[in-house]
């Protein structure tokens, strides 16, 4: 099968590839790959910043999720049958969505939502899942409740306004002057030009903050969140209570307690909970998100959409931060 591989760590371009078509496990589902999106894990990925807690082997498929049609079913699998149209996010640990072919996990999977092309489906697993987990299963809202949601019309903001609001949530976002029209039309109830203003001297007693940028940005959500209240990252350093839930020599050094002494410090001051999210895949909730999506209440954002040939500008194009929305890999 095709398939856009790196060979080492860096900064270093996709190559078009011939690789073997996945082994089919007594749980998997073959997939014929019609589209996949993408999002900033691969850069991480591609660049080994995340190689101490996942050591991936080269020749390395990128891409984390995808849409497309079951082509082949393992032995034990129940939920799908050849020809079903589905969508999900793959394990971290066999992720290689730019290709033609991934064997995954049934329980990764869900049914395309129908009212979605092969191309916006793709567009939502990874976004929507690392959403739905920092806002109800993390931070835990409820109707009514305010949520501080950083970069709100890069491919995270775009999903993540939409199911605040799904939630009956009051919604706050950063974004340029570029993006305030496309945030406003999602729902966002108050939008902050972080080019002209800085959002910690605007929004106070807020319940919780989904950051998406980390670093200073995350340093500063801390001003945000009224006493008792959390914060969940996707782009900060992992902390203890991630280090609980997931196994890494790294988790335990003393660099690593050293790196993460700033944001602990910033927990006790201002008597917040900060936790460091690496998203799991889930079929389960991927069905939640389809309901959302084929009742009206949250739509796809897309910015672009490559042939598969043109991957690698696809990427640099999404790496840019230009995009508003999702940039697509248009495979099949």
């Amino acid at each position: 099968m095709k398939a856009m591989t790196i060979t080492q760590y860096g900064h270093v371009p996709l190559e078009l590839t011939e690789q073997p078509r996945p082994q089919v496990n007594p749980y998997d589902v073959l997939i014929e790959i019609h589209a996949a999106s993408i999002n900033p894990v691969d850069f991480k990925i591609r660049d080994g910043n995340v190689k101490l807690l996942i050591p991936y082997q080269f020749p390395l498929i990128l891409g984390n999720d995808f849409s497309g049609i079951v082509t082949e079913i393992g032995s034990a699998v129940t939920k799908f049958q050849i020809g079903d149209a589905v969508y999900g996010r793959a394990e971290k640990n066999r992720i290689g969505t730019f290709a033609e072919y991934i064997a995954i996990d049934e329980q990764m999977l869900a049914l395309k939502p129908a009212t979605l092309s092969f191309e916006e489906a793709a567009s939502i697993p990874l976004v929507g899942l690392t959403s739905y987990q920092a806002l109800h299963d993390i931070l835990q809202l409820t109707p009514g409740q305010k949520v501080l949601i950083h970069a709100g019309a890069g491919g995270v903001g775009t999903f993540a306004i939409q199911l605040a609001k799904a939630m009956g949530l009051y919604v706050a976002t950063t974004a340029s002057p570029a993006g305030h029209e496309l945030v406003q039309s999602l729902g966002a109830d108050k939008i902050i030009n972080y080019r002209t203003e800085a959002f910690e001297d605007l929004l106070h007693d807020y319940d919780g903050v989904y950051d998406t940028i980390g670093g200073e940005t995350l340093r500063r959500s801390f001003k945000v969140v009224r006493p008792g209240g959390h914060i969940v990252s996707v782009s900060g350093l992992p902390n203890g209570r991630f280090g609980k839930s997931y196994r890494s020599g790294f988790l335990k050094t003393s660099l690593f307690r050293l790196l993460t002494l700033r944001e602990t410090l910033l927990e006790r001051k201002h008597d917040v909970t900060y936790t460091f999210l690496f998203m799991r895949p889930s079929g389960q909730q991927l069905e939640h998100i389809t309901e959302w999506i084929e009742s009206g209440q949250i739509k796809p954002i897309i910015d672009r959409v490559y042939p598969f040939e043109d991957a690698q500008a696809a990427l640099e194009y999404s790496e840019s931060g230009r995009a508003k929305g999702k940039v697509i890999l248009k495979i099949k």
